[in-house]
């Protein structure tokens, strides 16, 4: 599988994400995600004027679905949303629902394995279950949590090697990864590149990072696409 590099806009205006994205595409990013601070300010809104401004863009609606699998999947497939995220801790009826809104609607589910006790497990439930993908995710108060008290954060990197050798389907890093990390996960076996905070938002104010953001994308994405087909075991 080739890589694609994502964008998470974590980001709470319609005007600034789509500022980030137009930026984002320029530099050579192939998907763009709502993410789940524009979906919380903004709702399907958010991703209706993402779907507007660029009509044949992959658009993640990351919803971080527990209940209601189905509805919310359809919400956001008819806003135009490609893909939905759907969590491992949810009740297995739950991501059945997603996975089966996915066959009816003509979208991909990606399962994200956050605060699974087992990690690998909550990978590998969700990839039994359906999914298309899975995002092996380290959560944003859990790395604050753990950094304040100082004791050593957990990196998706850590059990990465580990989840990619047990699910057949493309896997996703996500969690407080450098932009050197971020752009190594293909080495790991993980294709789906994923940049956001902090490495193009600013992690503490849900707005686009200062700096010459473009120019680093750009040379993120050079370095992703350059990395060459990635296995993936069940492709």
């Amino acid at each position: 599988m080739k890589p694609i590099v994502q964008i998470s806009l974590d980001i709470v205006e319609i005007p600034e994400a789509l500022e980030t994205a137009e930026m984002a595409l320029r530099a050579g990013v192939d998907w763009l995600e709502a993410g789940t601070p524009l979906i919380i300010a903004e709702g399907m809104h958010g991703v209706r004027e993402l779907r507007k401004r660029f009509p044949d863009t992959p658009i993640v609606a990351d919803l971080k679905t527990m209940d209601g699998g189905w509805l919310e999947a359809e919400l956001m497939a008819k806003a135009g949303a490609t893909q939905v995220v759907v969590m491992s801790q949810a009740h297995e009826e739950t991501i059945r629902c997603v996975v089966q809104a996915g066959k009816d609607l003509g979208i991909e589910i990606m399962g994200d394995n956050l605060a699974s006790e087992n990690m690998v497990d909550g990978a590998k439930r969700l990839a039994d279950l359906g999914c298309d993908y899975v995002i092996h995710h380290i959560g944003y108060d859990e790395r604050r949590g753990i950094d304040a008290r100082g004791e050593r954060m957990p990196s998706p990197l850590d059990e990465l090697k580990a989840i990619v050798d047990a699910v057949p389907v493309p896997v996703q890093a996500v969690g407080g990864l450098t932009i050197e990390q971020a752009v190594k996960t293909p080495e790991f076996g993980a294709p789906l590149v994923v940049l956001g905070a902090p490495l193009t938002i600013d992690a503490d104010a849900f707005k686009t990072a200062s700096g010459n953001v473009e120019e680093s994308l750009k040379l993120i994405c050079d370095r992703v696409h350059g990395f060459g087909d990635v296995p993936v075991r069940g492709a």
